[in-house]
């Protein structure tokens, strides 16, 4: 089942339990994924809908360091809620282990290529462990990984 199917089942089941702020998180969610839909002119991919629901989680993110700046707890913690509510449609979010395994290897492939690789192999590592975690299915923030990224080449 999709993302926007599972979204569509559990709108349903949230009117019916009659759970306000879940049901307009949800159909938030739903909208975006059906403008992302009617601007590609074509049904999303499930890789286009993590994204998306990605790009909302990251959207929430700010808000909540927004509002905790702005002394509103009560509105980042409504926040906060609807990161989570997001987080349950997406895959599970890869280990640091994981992640670090799998730039080790990204940054073992580049100097098979050549010289050892160096903070200006940045990019290049970034866009094999990008593929790399695609492949597996994985969710990551990229921030975090481009942290292990740096670490990884200084050593």
């Amino acid at each position: 089942m999709t993302i926007a199917r599972k979204i569509d089942v559990d709108i349903v089941t949230a009117m019916k339990a009659k759970d306000e702020h879940r049901l307009t998180t949800l159909r938030m969610v739903k909208s975006a994924l059906k403008n992302k839909a009617i601007d590609k002119r074509a049904e999303l991919t499930d890789a286009e809908e993590s994204q998306i629901l990605s790009t909302l989680i990251k959207q929430r993110r700010e808000s909540v360091e927004s509002f905790t700046k702005g002394n509103r707890p009560e509105l980042a913690e409504k926040e906060r809620i609807e990161i989570t509510m997001i987080e349950g449609y997406l895959p599970q979010e890869a280990s640091e282990d994981d992640i670090r395994s799998v730039v080790q290897a990204a940054i073992a492939q580049l100097a098979e290529a050549g010289a050892k690789p160096g903070p200006k192999d940045m990019g290049a590592a970034m866009k094999i462990v990008q593929q790399q975690t695609m492949a597996k299915g994985w969710r990551v923030d990229n921030k975090r990984v481009s942290e292990i990224v740096k670490t990884e080449l200084a050593k």
